[in-house]
């Protein structure tokens, strides 16, 4: 079993304090800052053995450094970057395994986004973090990688099992849903998850996890074969491809 705390840091970042309830063995997805998760820490661990990066951006790697010098955490990341992970140790590669405690994470190589972009997958727990690859209601932009490499991790991601809770790097739920809404007009289900979003916002509470049964329901980007969202974009004879590279170029303009 394993104990996910959801941390807010920075203006939208989320880092997740992970915590193997067999073992005691804790860890840290993304820490975008020190003193957030410090305090999470301290107040409930005392120790942190490991951090665990999705990829090498600074608002998901801030705090490794100060971390690592206070806990004498291992820092666990891609082996597909070029050195860009602040205190790496452990480097890790599609498939392959780490486990924190008894939990056993499949790495998947996700690019797109970075080159060097993982996800973290635990069949068994049901969840997966997917740093700023897959979001709630909408996918990462393109820096390093090409509209292909984007379009393929998404597509592993769904073949993941639907129960999987995704756990993603930023809180921007809302504006994803709005993009969403503003193509798949008459999605019912869509609109019900903006709705409920809106309320946990207007609580102060983060909109994630969330299903990717959810997801696949009402996320656009992971519905580039729907029928109604070609038709809306007159692409009715387009590839998925063509399809995702039309919405990724349209929500970078919303």
């Amino acid at each position: 079993m394993i104990a996910v705390t959801v941390i807010k840091c920075l203006s939208d970042n989320y880092s997740y304090i992970i915590a193997d309830k067999d073992t005691g063995t804790v860890g840290v997805i993304d820490p975008s800052e020190f003193e957030p998760i410090d305090i999470e820490i301290d107040k409930n661990y005392k120790k942190l053995d490991f951090i665990l990066n999705t990829h090498h951006h600074g608002d998901h790697v801030g705090g490794n450094l100060e971390l690592k010098k206070k806990y004498g955490s291992k820092v666990v990341c891609s082996k597909y970057g070029k050195n860009q992970i602040p205190g790496a140790d452990i480097k890790k590669g599609d498939g392959e395994i780490f486990l924190l405690g008894k939990t056993k994470f499949e790495i998947i190589h996700i690019p797109g986004h970075t080159l060097d972009h993982i996800s973290f997958f635990s069949k068994n727990s049901k969840i997966i973090f997917t740093g700023d690859t897959l979001f709630s209601l909408g996918c990462g932009r393109i820096f390093e990688g090409t509209l292909k490499q984007m379009f393929d991790s998404l597509e592993k991601i769904k073949k993941i099992p639907k129960n999987t809770m995704i756990y993603c790097g930023h809180e921007y739920t809302l504006s994803n849903g709005n993009f969403c809404l503003s193509i798949d007009k008459e999605n019912i289900i869509l609109k019900k998850r903006i709705k409920e979003i809106k309320d946990k916002l207007n609580k102060n509470l983060p909109t994630i996890p969330v299903s990717l049964a959810d997801e696949i329901e009402t996320n656009i980007f992971l519905r580039c074969d729907n029928k109604k969202i070609k038709n809306s974009l007159d692409m009715n004879n387009s590839s998925k491809l063509e399809v995702f590279s039309k919405l990724r170029k349209l929500k970078d303009e919303f």
